[in-house]
């Protein structure tokens, strides 16, 4: 296993499952070179055998190391970043639910799903795109949606990458997060405004905006339901005092950034 085929892994599943329009907003903004992905998002629960640790070993094989943490208080979220020494490689910034802050009823939900869980399936590489790993109700999909965003998406798409991100350093047609989202808004794209247009400034190093998230078909017990898939996202670094570009991220951006899978 290579990064580039476990993010070629990653992309497809994306783009079949989780926000099919991701292929026309790369379209729009291919140029004459191939579009870098400045990183991905995975979700999961802080429950054992699931855990950052799990979704992070796979990378961390392939060469990735830890380098930031985050904590997003009113979500009741951890996360953390990883690169890989090759820094055309793309970023991972993995987060989870702490369920022991959130409520009895999300607790006993999670764990329900948690124990169809067999360790067995989470070696490897292809767990991280093998989307749910459990049986839902759309009646605890409600349930977990009325407390926690997050959970509810997590429940019901499971492993997948909750977004890509296209490079904006990179791109010619477009200096700025901004011009992204207008050439996309005549696209008819919508863009998530929660907290602006654009996340983050030049001050704090990171800009960056996405769409909303597409609505996709999910099957639950009781039948398949429309909800929020997947989403994409666009990033702007600027460079530190010694040249090279910032490569962290920001947790009051992040915090929006989450945000764009709201229904």
């Amino acid at each position: 296993m290579t990064p580039a085929v476990l993010f070629e892994s990653l992309w497809n599943d994306y783009i079949q499952r989780l926000c099919p329009s991701a292929a026309k907003v790369h379209q729009l903004l291919q140029e004459d070179e191939a579009l870098i992905n400045d990183h991905i998002a995975l979700r999961t629960f802080n429950v054992e055998p699931l855990g950052i640790e799990t979704l992070a070993k796979p990378f961390i094989e392939l060469g990735y190391k830890a380098c930031g943490d985050y904590l997003f208080e009113s979500k009741k979220l951890v996360a953390k970043h990883f690169e890989h020494p090759d820094p055309t490689q793309p970023k991972v910034f993995i987060s989870a639910l702490k369920i022991d802050e959130c409520s009895e009823a999300l607790q006993a939900i999670v764990k329900k799903l948690v124990a169809q869980v067999d360790a067995s399936q989470l070696q490897g590489y292809e767990f991280l795109y093998a989307g749910r790993l459990w049986e839902l109700s759309f009646a605890d999909y409600q349930t977990l949606a009325k407390e926690s965003e997050y959970a509810s998406w997590l429940a019901a798409h499971g492993y997948g990458a909750n977004h890509f991100t296209v490079s904006v350093n990179q791109l010619k047609a477009f200096d700025s997060v901004k011009g992204v989202n207008d050439h996309l808004r005549q696209a008819g794209f919508t863009i998530n405004e929660i907290g602006g247009e654009v996340k983050g400034t030049p001050e704090v190093l990171l800009e960056q905006s996405s769409t909303m998230a597409d609505k996709v078909a999910v099957q639950f017990i009781e039948g398949s339901e429309i909800i929020p898939g997947g989403f994409y996202e666009f990033a702007k670094r600027y460079p530190m005092e010694n040249g090279d570009l910032y490569p962290g991220f920001v947790a009051a951006s992040a915090d929006k950034i989450f945000e764009s899978t709201n229904g």
